[in-house]
């Protein structure tokens, strides 16, 4: 598949799901979803100070970026996404927070100056783009020097033992729970999409590639969710 028609097939997923997404997410991640994303909204606020900026990159429905602005009210958060339909559930869901705002974009090319942000995260987002590397070197770019970028996202689990159990929940089980008839090809496509995805060490790798120094990963449920951090250097 070409970047062109990767980029496609995504927009239209989401442009798709974008109405019953959240909801969806719950059920086929059997409630861990919001563990998960609590994990690294926790980390995030862990290293970051009141007044900070902060971009949630990939946004989609705004629950990373929306939980953020929650946790620190002076925090000031973006939520960057290219799919205008999901921006429009986000903006509903944080119409009553004024340090949030929402923008369209590219990951691969994020409309923003160099070292702009404290911080930058993508979560579930990065799998789904047509050039990782070049994402990630995009959000160290707009991370001050010092900063942290963060992605959580889903893997193939590294147990032998488990990855049938799995493929056979996220291959047949999941796109109908979570897309039901209607949007069950939608939902197959974001298992193909994990599958086709870096493994979590070639990740962290990735991450060291990109320029971030410190690099570490913290994986969930055998490891079919991971959180990997980098900070930018001082020096650049």
């Amino acid at each position: 598949m070409t970047d062109s028609s990767k980029r496609e097939k995504v927009y239209h997923v989401f442009q798709n799901i974008s109405g019953s997404y959240d909801k969806a997410n719950e059920r086929i991640s059997l409630g861990w979803e919001r563990h998960w994303k609590k994990e690294l909204v926790q980390a995030i606020s862990v290293q970051t100070a009141p007044k900070d900026k902060i971009l949630d990159v990939c946004c989609g429905t705004g629950d990373i970026a929306i939980a953020l602005a929650q946790s620190q009210q002076e925090t000031q958060v973006v939520g960057l996404d290219f799919s205008p339909a999901m921006l429009e559930i986000a903006q509903k869901k944080s119409e009553y927070l004024v340090n949030i705002s929402w923008q369209i974009g590219d990951a691969m090319h994020l409309p923003f100056a160099d070292n702009t942000f404290d911080a930058a995260c993508i979560s579930f987002g990065l799998r789904n783009t047509a050039d990782y590397l070049t994402v990630l070197q995009e959000m160290k770019r707009v991370v001050i020097p010092g900063g942290w970028v963060y992605c959580l996202d889903s893997f193939v689990p590294d147990s032998s033992w488990i990855r049938p159990f799995y493929a056979l929940y996220f291959r047949g089980i999941m796109p109908l729970l979570g897309g039901g008839f209607h949007h069950r090809r939608e939902y197959i496509w974001l298992w193909q999409s994990t599958q086709a995805f870096l493994r979590k060490n070639e990740l962290l790798a990735l991450f060291a590639q990109a320029g971030l120094s410190e690099e570490t990963l913290k994986s969930y449920m055998f490891g079919a969710c991971a959180l990997h951090k980098g900070k930018k250097p001082i020096n650049e």
